[in-house]
């Protein structure tokens, strides 16, 4: 299949070498040249524009840091016009359905491409690993059309087709929403709890035996707890992005959203305290501050999840 992807960041390089290692003939793009390196030495092409990387594929990948991004390449950068009829853009950012929607109506609409939202989950080690959740929106059969590429990217049992176009970037945008509810809960209660005087590790193994478990207390956790480790994979600007599109879809049909406000006031405030850059848990770091005290525990090394 001939493949076009655009976005080689710190998910869609692994998922570009992976459909180069599958065989799959595929052009790439980046607004960083050297971001390709390793794909040409594969076998990949590169191209300097949008455009020229949407023309003539049969499928045109696009990975993406938000729905602004996504616009400029497809509208503006010319991949939607240079994509053929019956072609299929498959975008895998975390975007919005308005962003794609506009775009369908500019251009992919009246031209006859089809289109599939495709974003996913899994950090960048499940991309590396092949191993990515993926929430599909679009028609039943252009998803089990390019299913097979899908599970090159993906854990097969993980890949879902989540109804209409436009319902992966809301299934997408809700798992983000939870994940970080999630972890400003967990890290409020540890906070705390030790600044009440529990051991941490007293603390948290009581909370994982009593009916507020949660995976991220479980799990994703482990690396704040192991080795200070906010996964700096997934920055806090790219998270404060994601919170601030689940709120404004949240009002956009007419739901108060105010807990998911306030989760990403709490975010943006880590933001500021420790950068753009800093990891996606560094709000975390705000409640060791107020707890006086680091959240470590003498554990094993962090298992694979």
């Amino acid at each position: 299949m001939k493949i076009g992807f655009i976005g080689l960041g710190n998910m869609g390089r692994h998922m570009a070498r992976h459909l180069i290692l599958a065989g799959h003939d595929v052009t790439v793009h980046d607004v960083r040249p050297e971001a390709a390196l390793d794909h040409l030495g594969l076998g990949a092409r590169w191209v300097d524009s949008p455009a020229t990387c949407a023309d003539g594929v049969d499928v045109l990948i696009t990975m993406l840091p938000t729905p602004g991004v996504v616009e400029d390449v497809l509208l503006r950068g010319g991949a939607a016009e240079a994509l053929s009829p019956g072609a299929l853009w498959i975008d895998m950012s975390t975007s919005t359905p308005a962003a794609a929607q506009r775009i369908a109506e500019e251009v992919l609409d009246a031209r006859g491409v089809r289109r599939l939202d495709a974003p996913v989950s899994g950090m960048a080690r499940g991309a590396e690993a092949g191993l990515l959740q993926i929430f599909v929106g679009g028609d039943a059969g252009d998803f089990r059309e390019v299913l097979p590429l899908l599970e090159v990217l993906g854990d097969p049992a993980k890949i879902l087709h989540v109804g209409a176009v436009g319902h992966g970037y809301t299934v997408k945008l809700m798992i983000n929403l939870l994940w970080f509810g999630h972890l400003v809960a967990a890290a409020e209660v540890l906070a705390v709890g030790v600044k009440a005087g529990v051991d941490l590790g007293v603390l948290r193994s009581a909370l994982l035996a009593g009916p507020a478990a949660s995976h991220f207390l479980e799990h994703d956790v482990l690396s704040v707890l192991a080795d200070g480790d906010y996964d700096d994979s997934f920055a806090m600007v790219l998270a404060c992005k994601d919170l601030g599109l689940a709120v404004d879809l949240a009002r956009d049909v007419g739901v108060p959203a105010e807990l998911a406000a306030l989760v990403e006031r709490i975010f943006r405030r880590a933001k500021a305290a420790y950068g753009d850059r800093a990891g996606e848990m560094s709000p975390v770091r705000l409640y060791e501050k107020w707890a006086g005290q680091d959240f470590r525990l003498p554990l094993p090394t962090v298992p694979a999840v």
